[in-house]
């Protein structure tokens, strides 16, 4: 059993101008971002690369429409190396731009996991949540299926992970709390997953101490911008903790539910996870109150210095002084569409179903989702 798959090389930069220096950045470079993010970090070191913003192309996480119109402008540049300067959308995209390719999404995934990589690929996070620097996936709302799915290779690993906490900020409270969450859950997910070893466990649990202490000081402070900016290089290395971990033992339920909600009303990737966070963990434990679960709850119970019978509540007041969580009906969800959701789950979503604490059947499901509704 592989204990821990590690490709990218990790490197970390206090400012966005010793990495373009070390990285020899410039020509023969195609550099994906966002224009917000590109001209204050790097705009004033006039490097001689090809952008291209990711927002001229449509808003929001990545669709297989959005990633097919990008690959066709990426196209028309001669480009040896592509650097993603961006969050969870631009990543995503951009390991998908570094394959070999007839610029028609659902080919890509009809050859997982036969994909080839067309050249260099350094990745550069701007949030504190995927982790995907770290990671073979990029995860694409197939419009034509009304869903999200992991487009999932060996081909899709960055030849190199970049951190830099400068880019983090001016990442606006939103973004930070539902990247930042997205990333807790990665890091329990993967913790508790039948795949997860030593090596991914050290990695996730020690990327749970990371935020949950990061939050406690943050909240302490006020939730100020100032708090925040403080803890950007401790979220940062906490994310890709959490993105070694997952990369190996692979999220989960949390995930497999939360994506419908995501392709069909469009919510956030990090809050549609939160929203089944604690649901999906509390039937983990109606079902099974043994193994890991229980370590994972102690240890919970110790950060937040709270019974083990209280912890799912306690966490849920943490996590709620950083982002609000919110039922189903809230973002339009109907009662009618929670079946349809489960449908959803139990015919796309296999491959992170397989990742459960314990096994999950559709009646289960269709359980959590009433409970959240």
């Amino acid at each position: 059993m592989i204990q821990l798959i590690y490709k990218p090389s990790v490197y970390k930069f206090n400012t966005c101008k010793e990495f373009a220096e070390e990285f020899n950045v410039g020509k023969g470079d195609l550099v994906l971002s966002n224009e917000y993010i590109f001209k204050p970090y790097f705009g004033g070191l006039n490097l001689p690369v090809t952008t291209i913003f990711q927002e001229k192309f449509g808003t929001g996480e990545p669709t297989d429409v959005m990633v097919e119109t990008i690959m066709a402008e990426a196209a028309k540049t001669n480009y040896k190396r592509i650097i993603a300067v961006g969050g969870g959308t631009v990543v995503d995209i951009a390991k998908v731009l570094s394959l070999r390719s007839t610029g028609n999404v659902d080919d890509l995934y009809a050859k997982i996991p036969n994909l080839d990589r067309d050249c260099e690929l350094v990745i550069v996070p701007t949030t504190c949540g995927t982790g995907s620097e770290a990671t073979n996936l990029s995860i694409l709302n197939r419009t034509r299926l009304g869903t999200k799915m992991g487009l999932v290779s060996n081909a899709m690993y960055a030849d190199s992970a970049v951190l830099i906490p400068e880019l983090l900020h001016d990442l606006p409270l939103g973004v930070f709390a539902t990247s930042s969450i997205d990333a807790l859950v990665h890091a329990v997910e993967s913790s508790l997953s039948p795949k997860a070893t030593a090596y991914t466990k050290l990695f996730g649990y020690k990327a749970i101490e990371m935020i949950l202490c990061g939050y406690r000081r943050i909240v302490a402070a006020g939730n100020t911008k100032e708090s925040r900016i403080a803890e950007s290089e401790n979220f940062l290395i906490a994310s890709n903790f959490a993105g070694l971990a997952f990369g190996t033992a692979g999220c989960a339920t949390v995930h497999a539910m939360a994506y419908p909600l995501g392709g069909v009303f469009h919510v956030a990737h990090g809050e549609s996870n939160y929203v089944l966070f604690t649901a999906v963990l509390k039937n983990y434990l109606e079902i099974q109150d043994a193994g890991e679960i229980r370590v994972l709850n102690q240890y919970l119970a110790d950060l937040l210095d709270c019974s083990v019978e209280t912890v799912y509540d306690e966490l849920e007041k943490l996590l709620n002084h950083v982002l609000p969580k919110k039922p189903l009906h809230e973002f339009g969800v109907k009662k009618e569409d929670l079946q349809m959701f489960t449908d959803s789950v139990m015919k796309t979503q296999g491959r992170l179903l397989a990742n459960s604490f314990v096994p999950l059947d559709d009646a289960r499901i269709l359980k959590i989702y009433t409970e959240i509704f």
